[in-house]
């Protein structure tokens, strides 16, 4: 029901845009988020929004630099991120919650299979 996509290799100050297409229920009242883990690493919370867009929140390690968006006509979710560093090498997820604005993982019911995001320095 949620696939991430769109993660590769890059180097440090470059870009990426990862997609996370919905499929089999609607997500118009959820609450959209991005996590990621890094080898040896728990999983951390990345970003949110709500379907609509409204109440985006961001980690502060990517505030600035990564941007949530989203195609509602495609049911589509976006991760735009720019100024890539070393750091912010990990596998990206992409998750729904039935509450908003949550930033642990165990608040997220519904999760797609991860997308390898690799910055190289």
């Amino acid at each position: 029901q949620l696939q991430a996509s769109g993660g590769g290799l890059v180097q440090a100050g470059g870009s990426l845009r990862l997609s996370c297409a919905t499929s089999g229920r609607t997500f118009s009242n959820y609450g959209m988020g991005w996590f990621r883990q890094a080898p040896g690493k728990e999983r951390e919370f990345v970003a949110t929004s709500s379907w609509s867009g409204g109440g985006s929140y961001y980690a502060d390690s990517v505030k600035g630099r990564f941007t949530l968006s989203r195609d509602t006509a495609k049911n589509m979710l976006y991760l735009q991120m720019n100024s890539l560093k070393p750091e912010d090498t990990a596998v990206y997820y992409c998750a729904a919650s039935s509450r908003y604005r949550m930033v642990v993982a165990a608040a997220y019911e519904y999760w797609g299979q991860g997308t390898l995001v690799t910055v190289s320095s």
